[in-house]
């Protein structure tokens, strides 16, 4: 007989799984977040809840925020069961299951006033965001993009904001005139220098509306760079039924992930933090080091693999990393192009790194996807693959294996394995690359062409021609053999 996940049966839980040791009733707000979701909850929410067991920051629980309408799913599912959360960590040799309580409310979706209400709450020191690399409306070269309809629309009707950066703005605003100090502003995307990009945003969205607004949020803001990991797949009714069936706990949207879990971030709360360095989190003056180690070595390791894999209809990254094509690929490429492009990490070995991040790749138990590497390429591309190129051409090196890294996803955009399976790609804009993809087999200059992937690399000569080349074999030779040849 399972337990169906609430307040009220975490006693009938806790014979199968660890449950909060604090009494949740005395949380109180002090967390907004918008972006529930997977890695949320397995990462930002898991470190608060292991500081709520400490006895400590019990101030600072997590209300959820949210404007799309895919978030209503998961506001009704969490909300259902007290917006408790059941995580499983999962290692080669180890699986242990715990019910977090860190998030004690979740706003209705949509309702712009009631997140601006909550926004201007004096209790409501930070607001965080996961939002994923493409909610930041950037453009290729990273910048933010004030022309993006969404953007364009928040500008002209600034008391009714549909946009996280729109609403955030409202907030500060509201709060500025009514003599409340600004709360501070915390991306925990994976993109680089995710502060800035967030600060950006913010006050770009101002700057439409109110110039003078924007400028006060540059001034007075602090927007804290951070990088965050920990690997998350998409729950699907797979991972229900095993948490049913391992540990009795009935949850409607259980968190499935890996043991690993790393939070770098600098130190800049004017308003108050809970005291994360307690468990785990490390604070720092400048996160870039650990950030791009991390954005280049892991998530263009992602990158790397998840081509292939698709092509070869790999279904699973530790299958992916059990090929031994891909798997030399990655080395080769993340020790002879990447890590020679990552500045010094204090306390690190990036070779250690790069043997860390194998390992976790290879992890069976995740059971994490090679779809999900593949999803949403044309904003994540331009984020963790191009600006590497950009700056091993800027130091003349070499790219052979990014040229083919994206060689492959333009392959890849072709829409059938090697075996001709269909594989049904997620991107946004789907349609439009897709197109590009498809005039690439004769002209290979109409992917590069991709401004808000490529930029100005359409004009390399030495990134064209290597591009060209990868993808010509890639279509001619097929994907083994194309690899076989850079690893020569």
């Amino acid at each position: 007989m399972s337990v169906r996940l609430s307040s009220a049966t975490l006693s009938a839980a806790a014979e199968t799984v660890a449950v909060p040791a604090y009494d949740r009733s005395t949380l109180t707000a002090g967390i907004l977040h918008f972006g529930i979701g997977n890695f949320h909850r397995a990462h930002q929410a898991v470190y608060l809840d292991d500081l709520f067991n400490l006895g400590e920051g019990h101030d600072f629980a997590i209300v959820g925020a949210g404007m799309l309408p895919f978030e209503t799913a998961m506001r009704d599912k969490l909300s259902a069961q007290d917006y408790l959360t059941t995580v499983v960590e999962q290692d080669n040799n180890r699986t242990a299951a715990r019910v977090t309580g860190a998030m004690i409310d979740y706003l209705p979706i949509g309702d712009g006033k009631a997140i601006i209400e909550k926004l201007v709450d004096p209790a409501i020191r930070i607001v965080s965001m996961t939002i994923t690399e493409g909610g930041y409306f950037v453009d290729a070269s990273g910048h933010f993009d004030p022309t993006q309809k969404a953007i364009v629309d928040d500008g002209h009707n600034p008391e009714n904001p549909k946009t996280v950066f729109g609403l955030i703005a409202a907030g500060l605003k509201a709060r500025r005139e009514r003599g409340i100090a600004p709360f501070t502003v915390m991306s925990c995307d994976n993109i680089p220098h995710n502060g800035v990009v967030a600060r950006d945003a913010v006050a770009g969205t101002a700057a439409l509306s109110d110039p003078a607004l924007a400028e006060w949020i540059r001034e007075n803001v602090a927007f804290p760079n951070s990088m965050v990991d920990r690997i998350t797949p998409a729950t699907s009714p797979r991972e229900i039924d095993k948490l049913v069936a391992e540990f009795g706990i009935a949850d409607n949207w259980p968190v499935y992930c890996e043991e690993f879990k790393q939070w770098v971030m600098e130190d800049t709360f004017p308003s108050g933090r809970p005291a994360l360095e307690k468990v785990g989190v490390t604070f720092v003056d400048n996160v870039a080091p650990w950030e791009l180690m991390k954005i280049r070595i892991l998530n263009g390791g992602h990158a790397a693999i998840a081509y292939p894999g698709i092509l070869l209809d790999i279904q699973y990254v530790h299958e992916a990393m059990e090929h031994p094509l891909i798997a030399a690929f990655l080395e080769k490429l993340t020790k002879d192009e990447i890590i020679p492009v990552v500045p010094p990490v204090p306390g690190t070995s990036l070779e250690d790194y790069r043997k860390l991040i194998e390992h976790r790749f290879l992890n069976p138990k995740i059971a994490d996807t090679v779809a999900r590497l593949a999803l949403d390429g044309s904003n994540r591309q331009p984020k963790f693959i191009v600006p590497t190129i950009r700056d091993r051409l800027a130091a003349g090196q070499g790219i052979d294996g990014l040229a083919l890294v994206s060689a492959l996803w333009c392959r890849a955009l072709g829409g059938a394995s090697e075996s001709c399976k269909d594989m049904p790609l997620v991107d946004p804009n789907l349609d439009r690359i897709r197109t590009a993809a498809e005039a690439a087999k004769t002209d290979p200059d109409a992917f590069l062409a991709l401004k808000d992937v490529y930029g100005d690399l359409a004009g390399n000569a030495v990134f064209r021609e290597r591009f060209a080349t990868m993808l010509k074999a890639l279509w001619q030779d097929g994907v083994e053999a194309t690899l076989k040849a850079y690893l020569a």
